[in-house]
């Protein structure tokens, strides 16, 4: 064990890799204990998150205790076929889900600096 937690010291990991996937096309009937199995043989889990608004069926977070065991289970299940649907496995990324708030936050001060200047188009 001592080895092995020495040899992930020194593994260099990508920036976007993180402890938490977001799942995507998953099968509307799945249940948060068929993916505490399938992803469970990965690493320990601290939580999944399975949406079932309308909007969010078929994604779920998987939230590992681990950031190598996120990784392996990103390597493995991306394109695993559950229920006869291929499985999209991301790491999740804060950056993704502000960029649009970002972007009109922008939008808005440029055309209030253009009516302060009277650049009104």
């Amino acid at each position: 064990m001592a080895l092995a937690a020495k040899a992930r010291a020194n593994v260099r990991l990508p920036p976007e890799v993180n402890r938490v996937l977001f799942v995507r096309n998953l099968p509307f009937k799945i249940t948060a204990e068929d993916l505490y199995d399938l992803f469970g043989k990965y690493g320990s889990i601290r939580q999944i998150r399975v949406g079932t608004a309308t909007d969010t069926k078929g994604t779920a977070f998987v939230v590992y205790e681990d950031i190598f065991d996120a990784k392996a289970a990103c390597d493995h299940l991306s394109g695993f076929n559950i229920m006869g649907r291929y499985l999209i496995v991301l790491y999740y990324s804060t950056a993704k889900a502000t960029k649009k708030k970002d972007l009109d936050k922008k939008e808005a001060d440029i055309s209030a600096m253009k009516q302060k200047y009277g650049m009104d188009e």
